[in-house]
């Protein structure tokens, strides 16, 4: 009974920091994100905005720049095209930035990024990478509605644009809290007072299934190993196991 109330007590321990990271996200709704793991062209394209925009202030310590040939790159292009100078190829995801400057920048070093999408959910880092808008009062200049007073600048202002925050009421007569794009960038537009993003979303869906990848690089062989024992299971231990049967039965029937 002890040990029981014990590892139940360290559960909820354990649950606290997940529970802390969903609550700061606030709650504003999320966008289901469009998620493919088996999309080697989005996971690469990901993989290379990730090295480019990411890892200038966050680290991925536990992923190794060997592990991108899992989305079929071979060591050669990792080597030639995302890998940064000074690093070898079994190092991991090390951050650009040292803790002295993200101290002085943003007050304190920026999260580790290898498991946010396990943590936070595809559809929060989806969104989040979507939610950006001007905010004066912010030392960057930028707020964002999935989580409110981010330290994190709009990195991808150029692509996005510039957005605002407006408040309508709804369907309820409740407030609601709505994005508003009114500076097109160099990936949306604005056609006749309508925005079109679908170009800066698809980019930003890339991002977040090499995100989804890197919480979990063994998922696709995982899934893979899985049918294959389906499949053994189905095509030889089903037979087998009837064939058992009929014979432990033959002579009670």
């Amino acid at each position: 009974m002890t040990k029981t109330i014990r590892q139940l007590i360290a559960a909820a321990v354990l649950a606290l920091p997940m529970a802390g990271a969903l609550a700061a996200g606030g709650g504003a709704h999320l966008d289901k994100a469009p998620i493919d793991i088996k999309d080697t062209e989005s996971l690469q394209r990901g993989a290379q905005m990730f090295t480019n925009y990411c890892l200038s202030c966050h680290s991925a310590n536990a992923m190794r720049w060997n592990r991108l040939q899992d989305i079929g790159l071979s060591e050669q292009q990792i080597k030639d095209n995302i890998l940064p100078p000074g690093a070898k190829i079994g190092d991991p995801m090390k951050v650009a930035m040292t803790p002295a400057d993200a101290k002085a920048w943003f007050g304190a070093m920026p999260p580790d990024l290898s498991v946010i999408a396990r943590s936070r959910g595809a559809d929060y880092v989806y969104s989040y990478l979507r939610s950006f808008y001007k905010d004066p009062t912010r030392e960057t200049g930028w707020n964002n509605l999935v989580f409110d007073k981010a330290a994190m600048p709009h990195v991808f202002f150029e692509w996005q644009g510039e957005q605002v925050l407006k408040h309508e009421k709804g369907a309820d007569g409740h407030e609601v809290a709505k994005l508003e794009l009114v500076k097109a960038g160099t990936l949306t537009k604005l056609e006749n007072g309508k925005a079109n993003t679908a170009e800066y979303d698809k980019r930003m869906a890339d991002l977040t299934n090499y995100m989804v990848f890197m919480g979990e690089p063994s998922q696709v062989k995982r899934h893979q190993l899985g049918y294959i024992v389906l499949l053994f299971l189905i095509v030889v231990m089903l037979p087998l196991a009837y064939l058992l049967k009929k014979e432990y039965w033959r002579d009670v029937h």
